[in-house]
């Protein structure tokens, strides 16, 4: 008990340090783990054999995610993917195994021993990559879901390639498909056309559990009212559905995904996710830090090169596979490169692989051990490749297009700079209103896709003096700054108040500090991003709560008042070169303000009010 109790502390204490600080320092937390497993193991010390049967409790974290990943995925959606899975994620492993099976066998080794490598290697870390692609909001761009895509079809390709290498064991000198480690199992003995039969029955059975059983089971233990019984049943759930994929030879994170995805519209599937979301984080926490504590140094001191060549030729020749795949199915820019850095380390069912063809004696194993140390390495460089993609999707999105600007050759009465969300909608209502734009965007992407629904924009920067001249800054009535770089926005209408003191300049701003930048720079019109909307949304509250239509819009003009003064006054005292919190009038005012601002919004109100009665045509 001592311990077990002494290694808990110390594997708590190692993530609860390294990974704060790796966020901190921008590496991510899937490598603060990872850092964490290396210092407490092949650096201090501190864990030895206990870790790589740790590591198997801890890779039902991967199982939990994938639950977690099929709660958010309804059946339309997973159905809408199919092309990717079968032919993206298809491709990936099929050419993947082929590159490195050729690889292998070049450097020495028989055809058996070099497709189970190649199996094995085409394969990526599920649990690393679905991390930090949610980590760092990369999940909804294309590549992002490509890859996720690609996994999913991994994780059901494992199916086949375990069936696969007893097979492979019969053409190796030596070798026995005799498992060592006996386990339960539904299907030992069975004919083909049984263990068929009991596979298939056991997915149905998921699918029918989710979808008629567990409803009711659900709103039993909710009427209940008693929320560990809440998390008592999610587990079993998870617990019970990876138990009987095991029992029939399939992967537990397969059933639990396909689990999920039934529960996906569930009234309860929140819930859910909020249950397993603590267990899936310390597992798979706990499973990065047994990767990286598993890794053999040894191994590597000895024979540095020929493992470090190795690892890096896996990862480039997965990444070259992607990359073609990329280009064929046609993804772009910063998501192609995404793709292929985000897949090209091998990941955790690599591990199940080797230990699966170890007990079939299809690989020798010394050689297993360097295939083990060549899995963890390309998982712990793995997030190092995403600080590369960032660092790369920074310049292609800062770098200066190579195509000429556009000749602008129209002028009229409101310049509009920005086609994104924003200035869409502004552009749009001044065509409605029949007034004449002038649209100007510094990303090519962006005017080609509006050009495509019949809206003409411009090519070029604001912020050149010449690009704005051309558009009719000098005769112009509205400028509208809507781009998303804030130093540009800035820039754009200091140059534009310098040139035509009389401009209405309307710009959008990002937050406050922002608000004050631009009020500094000359902007006449200021409007906050969410703000409005935000106020809107309060109509809307108000008018549920039984206020007259009269009465809320005489509250929401008023509030409105109330802020834009307070925001005039805050605005006098900020400081572009202290930030807020510590600008200590500011902070004083800003208290004082919030404390008064329930009785000057009174006070407009009420003003507002008599004004109204007074002249009832406002």
């Amino acid at each position: 008990m001592d311990t077990f109790l002494l290694q808990a502390t110390i594997y708590l204490a190692a993530a609860c340090i390294a990974v704060p600080v790796a966020k901190r320092l921008g590496l991510g937390a899937v490598l603060g783990y990872l850092i964490a497993g290396v210092l407490i193991g092949p650096t201090f010390g501190w864990v030895g054999s206990e870790t790589q049967d740790l590591q198997h409790f801890a890779e039902f974290g991967v199982v939990m995610m994938l639950f977690v990943v099929g709660l958010e995925l309804e059946p339309k959606a997973l159905w809408d993917m199919r092309a990717k899975l079968i032919g993206l994620g298809g491709l990936q492993v099929v050419l993947t195994t082929l590159v490195i099976t050729a690889a292998f066998m070049t450097l020495g080794h028989i055809w058996t021993v070099a497709l189970a490598i190649g199996l094995t290697f085409s394969l990526s870390s599920t649990a690393i990559v679905v991390q930090t692609l949610n980590e760092k909001s990369l999940m909804p761009t294309q590549g992002g879901r490509s890859a996720f895509s690609v996994l999913l079809s991994q994780d059901i390709a494992v199916i086949p390639m375990l069936a696969l290498v007893p097979l492979l064991a019969l053409s190796t000198p030596h070798a026995t498909s005799h498992d060592a480690h006996a386990s339960m199992s539904l299907i030992d003995g069975l004919p083909a056309w049984g263990v068929t039969l009991v596979t298939i029955s056991a997915i149905a059975l998921v699918i029918l559990v989710g979808r008629f059983l567990t409803h009711p089971i659900f709103r039993y233990i909710a009427q209940a009212r008693l929320r560990e019984m809440f998390t008592a049943i999610a587990l079993l759930l998870v617990v019970g559905i990876a138990l009987l994929m095991t029992l029939v030879g399939l992967s537990p994170a397969l059933g639990t995904f396909l689990a999920g995805v039934v529960l996906a519209n569930s009234e309860f599937r929140h819930e859910l996710e909020v249950d397993i979301e603590p267990f899936k984080g310390l597992l798979l926490g706990l499973f990065f830090i047994t990767v990286g504590a598993g890794i053999n140094f040894t191994i590597l001191g000895t024979q540095p090169l020929s493992i470090l060549g190795l690892t890096l030729m896996v990862m480039v020749l997965k990444g070259a596979v992607l990359w073609v795949l990329a280009i064929i199915f046609k993804l772009r820019g910063k998501d192609r490169i995404l793709f292929a850095l985000s897949l090209a380390q091998a990941g955790e069912f690599g591990f199940v692989m080797l230990a699966t063809t170890a007990q079939n004696h299809v690989i020798p194993t010394g050689l297993i051990e360097k295939l083990s140390l060549i899995v963890a390495l390309s998982m712990l460089l793995t997030p190092l490749l995403f600080i590369l993609y960032e660092q790369i999707a920074k310049r292609l999105t800062a770098a200066p297009s190579l195509r000429e600007h556009d000749t602008i050759d129209e002028q009229g009465t409101t310049i509009i700079v920005g086609m994104g969300r924003f200035g869409q909608i502004v552009n749009r209502m001044a065509i409605a209103c029949e007034i004449k734009t002038v649209v100007i965007d510094h990303h090519i992407e962006q005017i080609e896709t509006m050009r495509r629904f019949g809206v003409k924009g411009f090519f070029g920067d604001p912020t050149r003096p010449d690009v704005m001249h051309a558009a009719g800054l000098e005769n112009c009535a509205n400028l509208v700054v809507a781009v998303d770089d804030k130093e540009a926005a800035v820039k754009l209408v200091k140059n534009a108040r310098k040139i035509r003191p009389d401009l209405r300049i309307i710009a959008r701003a990002y937050d406050r500090d922002h608000v004050y930048r631009l009020y500094r720079a000359g902007a006449t019109d200021i409007v906050r991003e969410t703000f409005d909307s935000a106020l809107r949304a309060s109509r809307y509250m108000l008018e549920g709560s039984g206020w007259a239509g009269f009465d809320i819009e005489n509250a929401t003009d008023a509030f409105f008042k109330s802020d834009r003064g307070a925001l005039a006054e805050l605005a006098e005292l900020w400081d572009p070169d202290v930030p807020s919190a510590n600008n200590k009038p500011y902070v004083e005012r800003a208290r004082a303000i919030n404390a008064e601002f329930a009785t000057g919004f009174l006070a407009n109100l009420a003003n507002l009010g008599d004004a109204k009665e007074q002249d009832p045509k406002e």
